[in-house]
């Protein structure tokens, strides 16, 4: 039985191999690992999503700026007029003065104590670094896995169009045998009538799978970025998924990125509510300042003032818009949690789908090699009777055709085993470059964070931008 099965799926391989095999000669066929790398380095969807976890590492030098002093300087300048009109020892006089005061100054202001803000944001702002990771990993997935369903789509469809051309000659071939049977009398113009209308079916079917073939062609081009060339055929990858559905629930649960972006949510939302506490508490800054004024009034010529103040604030009341703001904050948090376990219960739902689809697409397979097997037995015997008198041309017609609809769905059923071991890879969480072992280099978004999370001042990005 092991042997039988192994013999059928080879044959289901080189049905599928032999399809797409078409005109290319000598040319290299493109992989699939070869389409899912070239997705994950072009694809505009996740080089956006790249460059928005490279906007969010920005959120964490903004939170920690609050640890860092701030210093300003000033400079004035300007032109003062007056005049002074009196009277002396019985005498009227008037009397102008001009001068240009011009002052420098440096302010320096540190924060001391805020509530406790400072660092909740700091912490805040790394958690939303963490989930717009996880974002990028669920868009990683999801480009993957459209790669992935395009590439077999285009391969399903090549294959699909190359039977019904190859079926069409074959029509060509029964229409020929049928008119010269029916010039020596042998048949009835019923039966040429039965092979040119077949014939007619054939190309029309011809037609729609070309039409296929051009929309598949468009979606390959879309997602993964380049032309197709010649496809070469793909292998499932549920080895790399848990064996048992259990498993794939608790990774699914766990390790799906929808799931691990609601977590660093709750966590975002928690400090928010800790930032809203931290206003109700006192703030103390510290500030020194040093300023150098000359001609600044027509008795001083030059003046040098210094100052190191701290000032404590105690907020008492503010209208109540801080307790609703917490309050608010908190019912937030609450939504967050509900929308944890509606990932979850999401991820749950994918995994038992995949499973399933993954399940039904081995039985199809099975079932569509023996039916293709059965068909080419059945049509060979058909055409044999029909030779001498105990089939009609309508038999040898309609077993044409079951013999090219098992070959469509076996063809079918293959696309549909490799795409839902990807779906099923997805939804435990697991389908990234380095699982898949793309030929690629991996975008490790870590290394732009460590680049600008310390950064003090600048406005360059780190490529330079």
């Amino acid at each position: 039985m092991a042997g039988a099965t192994t013999n059928r799926q080879r044959l289901a391989a080189a049905v599928l191999a032999t399809a797409v095999a078409g005109a290319a000669g000598a040319t290299l066929a493109d992989t699939l690992p070869g389409a899912l790398s070239q997705a994950y380095q072009n694809n505009p969807q996740l080089n956006s999503q790249r460059a928005i976890v490279r906007a969010t590492d920005e959120n964490v030098p903004t939170a920690l700026s609050g640890y860092r002093p701030s210093v300003s300087a000033t400079a004035s300048v300007g032109q003062t007029w007056t005049k002074y009109d009196g009277v002396s020892s019985g005498q009227a006089y008037s009397l102008e003065d001009t001068f240009m005061p011009r002052s420098v100054g440096l302010t320096g202001t540190q924060t001391l104590f805020n509530g406790y803000q400072t660092g909740n944001r700091v912490r805040q702002a790394e958690g939303q670094v963490s989930a717009a990771r996880e974002t990028l990993r669920l868009i990683e997935q999801n480009v993957l896995l459209n790669a992935a369903t395009a590439y077999m789509n285009l391969l399903r469809d090549t294959a699909i169009l190359d039977l019904q051309r190859r079926n069409v000659e074959v029509l060509q071939e029964q229409l020929r045998q049928t008119r010269d049977r029916f010039a020596v009398g042998e048949v009835t113009r019923t039966d040429v009538a039965q092979s040119e209308s077949r014939l007619a079916a054939g190309r029309s079917q011809v037609s729609a799978a070309e039409s296929n073939y051009t929309a598949s062609k468009a979606t390959y081009r879309q997602v993964i970025g380049v032309e197709p060339g010649k496809l070469a055929a793909a292998t499932p990858v549920d080895r790399l998924s848990p064996r048992v559905l259990p498993a794939a629930i608790d990774s699914g649960r766990t390790q799906n990125p929808n799931v691990t972006a609601a977590m660093f949510g709750i966590d975002v939302q928690a400090l928010q509510v800790r930032i809203n506490e931290g206003a109700l508490l006192p703030t103390l800054t510290a500030q020194a300042s040093l300023q150098r004024a000359w001609d600044s009034s027509p008795t001083v010529n030059n003046q040098t003032t210094a100052s190191v103040v701290g000032q404590l604030t105690v907020p008492l009341y503010q209208g109540g818009a801080n307790y609703a703001q917490i309050r608010s904050a908190k019912e937030t948090l609450g939504q967050k949690r509900l929308d944890l376990e509606t990932a979850r219960d999401q991820a749950q739902a994918n995994v038992v789908q995949a499973w399933g689809q993954l399940d039904a697409a081995k039985a199809q397979i099975e079932a569509t090699q023996a039916q293709v097997s059965a068909a080419e037995i059945a049509l060979n015997g058909v055409r044999e009777e029909a030779r001498v008198g105990q089939r009609t041309t309508l038999d040898v017609l309609n077993a044409q055709q079951e013999l090219v609809n098992a070959r469509v769905a076996l063809v079918t059923a293959q696309r549909d085993r490799v795409v839902a071991s990807y779906t099923l890879l997805a939804a435990v969480g697991r389908l990234s470059p380095v699982v898949l072992g793309l030929p690629t280099s991996i975008y490790d978004p870590v290394t732009h964070y460590h680049q600008v999370r310390d950064a003090w001042a600048g406005t360059r990005t780190p490529d330079g931008r």
